[in-house]
This record gives C-alpha cells, sequence and structure tokens, in this order.
C-alpha cells in the first residue's frame, strides 16, 4: 500500500491554559491515519517563528487561530496532497516555500509545525515503527534525564519569585524510571513542606508550586530542603537546575535587571553575573538557562566564561533553536547548550538541524516543552529520537505535563536492556 498522503485537516482546539491552538489530522493511501497538537509558549523569543492568531477580540479575546486553520485546510493540503509522507525535507521544504517569510508569519508556524509533525508521526505509523524509531533509528536509546519543574515564578506564576523555573534533576539515578521517581517524591516533599508554612501548594502553568516567598534563594533553599527530607543526597542523586527567563525583567534591554518580583532591586549584567557565580559555589545547581537577556549577548559570553566551565549555560530566548543564531553563539562562545523548542522554529525538520549544529560542536541540546501545551506525547519520541541526554516538560502534576512522562515510561521499557540513562 502506498503511503501518499490522501488527506489533510485542521481544527482549533485549547491547550493547557485554554487558550487555541491547532491540531493537524492526516491520512494516507494505505489507511495510516494520524493526529498532532501544537503547543504554545508564554514566555516567548523576539525572534520565535510567528504563531498566527486571528486578532479577533470577539473570540477568545483575540487568540483564536481559526486562520491558521484555514491555512492548513486550504493552503497547505493542496499542495501536499499525493506526496509521499516518507519524504520529509521535501514536506517541510514545501511548507517553508508556500510560507516565504522568514518568521512564517503568512501561514503561522502553529499551522506549519501541526503538519510536519503529522507526517512524521504518519510515516512511522506507516512503516509500523514507534516515532522515536523512525526519526532517530536502531540507534535511538537514550532515554533524558527529566527536568522537572517544581517551583514556579517570573511570568508562569503570579507570586513573589523572579526565576521562572526551578527545576530538580536525577542526575545521579540509575534510569528514568527512577530517576523520575526521586523527583516526584521531592515535589510532593516540597508541597508537604510548603503545607507546614503555611505558604500555597497552587500550581503554575507548567505545574511547579508558585508559593510567595521571601527571595529567590528561598526557593533554592526549601527545594534542598525537600531532596534531603525524601532521603536523596543534594548534588549526588539530585541537582537543581534554573530558568531565569531574564528577558522577562530586563530594563530596556540596557543591560539592567529588575528583580520586580521578589523586590530584589535592579542590577547591572555584572551584579547578575556576580550572584549567579555565588549561587553555583553555594547550591547544587547543574544548569542555567536564560540568566541573562536575549539581547544581552556580551553578558552571555560573559557570564559562560565565568561559569561555562561548571554548569551547563542554556541559551533560550537569545537562540529561539534558530541555527543561524546557534551558529554565532558557538561563534562567539555566547553559551555551551540550546534549548531546543519545535514550535519556536516551526518544522520538524530545522528542528533537527538545530539539534545537529549543537553536537557537531560539542554542544548541549537541551529539549523543551511549552507552558501551553496539548497531552500530544511527539516531544519525549522526539527527545530519545534525538539523543539529547536531558529534557523538561513540567511537573509532577497536571496530565499535559506528565503525558510526556509516562511516554517515556514505556519507551525505557520498550527498550529493556538497550536503554540508556546519563547526565553527561
Amino acid at each position: 500500500m502506498s503511503s501518499r498522503i490522501t488527506n489533510i485537516s485542521a481544527m482549533e482546539i485549547l491547550d493547557s491554559r485554554g487558550n487555541p491552538t491547532v491540531r493537524v489530522f492526516m491520512e494516507l493511501e494505505d489507511g495510516t491515519f494520524v493526529r498532532s497538537s501544537v503547543p504554545s509558549g508564554a514566555s516567548t523569543g523576539e525572534y520565535e517563528a510567528c504563531e498566527l492568531r486571528d486578532g479577533d477580540k470577539s473570540r477568545y479575546g483575540g487568540k483564536g487561530v481559526l486562520r491558521a486553520v484555514e491555512n492548513v485546510n486550504n493552503v497547505i493540503a493542496p499542495a501536499l496532497f499525493g506526496m509521499d509522507v516518507t519524504e520529509q525535507l521535501k514536506i517541510d521544504q514545501t511548507l517553508l516555500e508556500l510560507d516565504g517569510t522568514t518568521n512564517k508569519d503568512k501561514l503561522g508556524a502553529n499551522a506549519i509545525l501541526g503538519v510536519s509533525m503529522a507526517a512524521v508521526k504518519a510515516a512511522a505509523a506507516s512503516h509500523r515503527l514507534e516515532i522515536y524509531e523512525y526519526l532517530g533509528g536502531s540507534q535511538a536509546c537514550r532515554i533524558p534525564v527529566p527536568c522537572m519543574n517544581i517551583l514556579n515564578g517570573g511570568e508562569h506564576a503570579d507570586n513573589s519569585v523572579d526565576i521562572q523555573e526551578f527545576m530538580a534533576v536525577p542526575a545521579g539515578a540509575p534510569t528514568f524510571k527512577e530517576g523520575l521517581r526521586y523527583v516526584s517524591e521531592t515535589f510532593h516533599t516540597l508541597k508537604k513542606l510548603l503545607k507546614e508554612r503555611g505558604l500555597a501548594t497552587s500550581v503554575g502553568d507548567e505545574g511547579g508550586f508558585a508559593p510567595n516567598l521571601g527571595s529567590n534563594e528561598e526557593a533554592i533553599e526549601i527545594i534542598i530542603e525537600a531532596i534531603e527530607k525524601s532521603g536523596y543526597k543534594p548534588g549526588v542523586d539530585i541537582s537543581i537546575a534554573l530558568d531565569s527567563a531574564a528577558t522577562s525583567f530586563v530594563v530596556g534591554k540596557k543591560g539592567k535587571y529588575d528583580l520586580k518580583w521578589s523586590g530584589g532591586g535592579v542590577k547591572t549584567t555584572d551584579e547578575m553575573i556576580e550572584m549567579a557565580k555565588e549561587w553555583v559555589k553555594k547550591y547544587p545547581i547543574i544548569l542555567w538557562e536564560d540568566p541573562l537577556a536575549e539581547e544581552d549577548w556580551e553578558g552571555f559570553k560573559k557570564f559562560t566564561k565565568e561559569l561555562g566551565d561548571k554548569i551547563e549555560v542554556v541559551g533560550d530566548d537569545i537562540f529561539v533553536t534558530n541555527t543561524k543564531f546557534i551558529q554565532k553563539g558557538i561563534k562567539e562562545h555566547t553559551a555551551n547548550a540550546s534549548l531546543i523548542k519545535l514550535n519556536q522554529i516551526g518544522t520538524v525538520s530545522e528542528t533537527v538541524d538545530a539539534v545537529k549544529l549543537c553536537f557537531e560542536h560539542n554542544w548541549r541540546a537541551f529539549v523543551s516543552h511549552r507552558s501551553g501545551e496539548t497531552c500530544d506525547t511527539f516531544l519525549a519520541d522526539f527527545t530519545v529520537a534525538m539523543g539529547t541526554g536531558h529534557l523538561k516538560t513540567g511537573s509532577a502534576s497536571r496530565s499535559e505535563r506528565l503525558a510526556k512522562y509516562n511516554r517515556l515510561l514505556e519507551i525505557e521499557a520498550r527498550l529493556g536492556d538497550r536503554a540508556k540513562y546519563y547526565w553527561r
């Protein structure tokens, strides 16, 4: 039977924040039928691919995606009809040509990515392969270390903490299954500690707790306490990763940062770096994402020079999964890792290129979900296929986050003795 595309359609659904997003359906001549759902970000980089929204204030406050849906149904579907679904590069290139813009603002990255992901799913299903097997081949056996978001701040929560994500990282666990247990237990212990102190145990967009704390450091210290009370050793069994999302509190792109949520005052780039050096010396921090703003290239370079031999320095908003910016970062020693988000760039092929570029230059590639997620588990398979070794996809709460973790448990079980789990 042929693996040619016979039908593509899309509809508007809701993401984990209750905002509209795109779901794409694809059918092949051999009867294969798949669906894919596109995530959406809250703290977004200026140069991310365009997430096309309707702007009609009478529907979903202007956040509807009917234009993106129409682009799938009326522009993309006719152009891809009859194409062999296994020709991913050709499909993605056709999508880029149909759009014809540098940031996908004609068709929308949400429309384009939905179709690109669906093509991978359909090709895998048509060949009776798991998605990670189809994308990664026989060598795809590395299960990522989960960087679990257990405490939220910044734009992902309504509290007095500036750092957007505090993550527990079970780098010392023997397997993914055990690592997931380590951090899940820590998450629940943290909840008990917060309750004992009369602090809120409500959660932010990605499932981490969002209490009002006295300082950013207090957040780290209570996490360390939770790790210890769960029976684990900080820095041995479980380490800490941070995502400052510093673009969200930069002052006018002038190299100054207003720690506005915690009341920590305005700091210069150099002061932010000095603060980070103190924290890395004091706490078991293993990774730091977006410690400075997307325009602060010189600051990023200084930060990496000071701390790049001690921790993983990850660029998110500064690179936006775009090989042009990652290449610049590599050349200028701006970081030593790039965050990888499928919807930041818009096609699976471009995302794969970003990961490969990182690997070619001994950088790490840190795969990530978005704050507006769906229960689609493509991300879990993609991470195993790429062998990136670590992933962030939220906390031990909210079903759209747990769906990815549970999928990774399935993959690890399926791989059996072939499964590999390690930090570096």
